[in-house]
C-alpha cells in the first residue's frame, strides 16, 4: 500500500473541515487509516438491539455488515495463513484459519483494540452479549470492505491485527477443538461416547443456555455449560479429556465397562438339543382359522399329488 502514507495526509487535511472530527480521529486509532464514509463505520458498532430506521423507513444494524466481513476476514485470514506457513497441507492451513476467525478470538481482538466499548446495544451486558465484540469486528471488517476495498482490509488485518496481537506460530500449535480430539480418542481406543444434553434454561439476563454431558461406556464424565450446544459439548470434552489425564481411577472404570462390553455372551441353546421335558409347561399353541385354512389347503394339495401324480 505504497500510497497510504499520502492518502493519510489528505485525508488529515479534510478533517480540518469535518463535523465529526471525534469519531473520524478514534476510527484512525483503531485502522491505521482515515475512514471515507463515517456512517458505515458507525453502523458497525450498532447491535441489532440498538436498531435506527433509515431515511427509507428500514431498520438499520451492523447484522448484515457482519455476514460481509465474515466472509471478507476468511479470505484475507487464508491468505496470509497461506503465504506463513509455505508448504503446509489443506487441513493445517484451514485449522489455523479457524482457530484465527473463531469468536473466542475475534472477541478478544475487539477488546484490544477497545472496539468493545465502542458497541451501542439496549440489552444488558451478559457472558452471552459478550459475542458483541466478535460480532462487530467483522461487521468492522465489512465497513472497511464497502469503504476502502480489499485491499485495506489486508492492510488492517495484518498490520493492526495479527502483527501486534497474534502469535500465528502459536496458534497453530494450539489446540482448540477438544470435541474433535475426544472423539479421535474414543474411536482410537474403541470407547462407546456420546453427547447428552441434559438441561436447557435461561440465564439471569433470559439468554439461553445448554449443558451437556459427556459419558464414556455410559458412565458420566464431565459437564459443560454454554450460550449453545457446541459451545457446552466443547468445554465438556475438554474438561473430559482432563479427568482423562489425571483421574486414573475413572479411566480404570470406563475401561472395565468397554471390557465388559467386548466379553462374549453365553450361546443360547439350540432347538434341537433341548429336551421334550424342557416344553411340558408350555401352553401348546394353537393355530388361527387363518392358519387352519392353510394347513386344509396343504394337505389337500398333498393328497392329490399322492393319488393323482405319482
Amino acid at each position: 500500500m505504497l500510497n497510504k502514507t499520502f492518502s493519510n495526509l489528505i485525508d488529515s487535511i479534510r478533517l480540518l473541515f469535518r463535523r465529526e472530527k471525534e469519531s473520524y480521529l478514534c476510527f484512525y486509532k483503531i485502522l491505521g487509516f482515515y475512514p471515507h464514509d463515517i456512517h458505515i463505520y458507525e453502523q458497525a458498532l450498532l447491535h441489532k438491539s440498538s436498531s435506527v430506521k433509515s431515511d427509507q423507513g428500514r431498520l438499520m444494524n451492523n447484522e448484515r455488515l457482519e455476514f460481509l466481513g465474515d466472509a471478507i476476514l476468511d479470505a484475507v485470514v487464508g491468505d496470509l495463513v497461506y503465504r506463513k506457513f509455505e508448504g503446509k497441507r489443506e487441513g493445517f492451513l484451514t485449522n489455523t484459519r479457524s482457530k484465527i476467525v473463531s469468536r473466542e478470538s475475534l472477541n478478544y481482538l475487539a477488546e484490544q483494540i477497545g472496539l468493545t466499548k465502542l458497541v451501542k446495544f439496549t440489552t444488558r451486558h451478559s457472558s452471552h452479549n459478550s459475542y458483541m465484540g466478535g460480532n462487530a469486528f467483522e461487521a468492522l471488517v465489512g465497513a472497511i470492505y464497502l469503504d476502502r476495498g480489499y485491499a485495506y482490509c489486508q492492510y488492517f488485518m495484518e498490520h493492526r491485527i495479527i502483527a501486534p496481537y497474534l502469535d500465528l506460530n502459536k496458534i497453530s500449535r494450539k489446540e482448540t477443538n477438544f470435541k474433535s480430539k475426544l472423539i479421535e480418542w474414543s474411536q482410537k481406543n474403541k470407547v462407546i461416547m456420546k453427547f447428552e444434553l441434559i438441561n436447557q434454561s435461561l440465564d439471569e439476563f433470559n439468554s439461553p443456555t445448554f449443558e451437556s454431558e459427556v459419558q464414556l461406556e455410559g458412565i458420566p464424565a464431565c459437564k459443560g455449560k454454554g450460550y449453545s450446544k457446541k459451545e457446552s459439548q466443547q468445554i465438556a470434552a475438554h474438561e473430559t479429556l482432563n479427568r482423562i489425564k489425571k483421574d486414573s481411577a475413572f479411566l480404570e472404570s470406563v475401561l472395565a465397562a468397554k471390557a465388559l462390553r467386548e466379553e462374549p455372551k453365553e450361546l443360547e441353546i439350540p432347538i434341537e438339543n433341548t429336551r421334550q421335558s424342557d416344553f411340558r409347561n408350555e401352553e401348546p399353541v394353537r393355530p388361527s382359522s387363518g392358519d387352519w385354512e392353510k394347513i386344509i389347503c396343504e394337505a389337500e394339495e398333498a393328497a392329490y399329488s399322492e393319488n393323482y401324480i405319482s
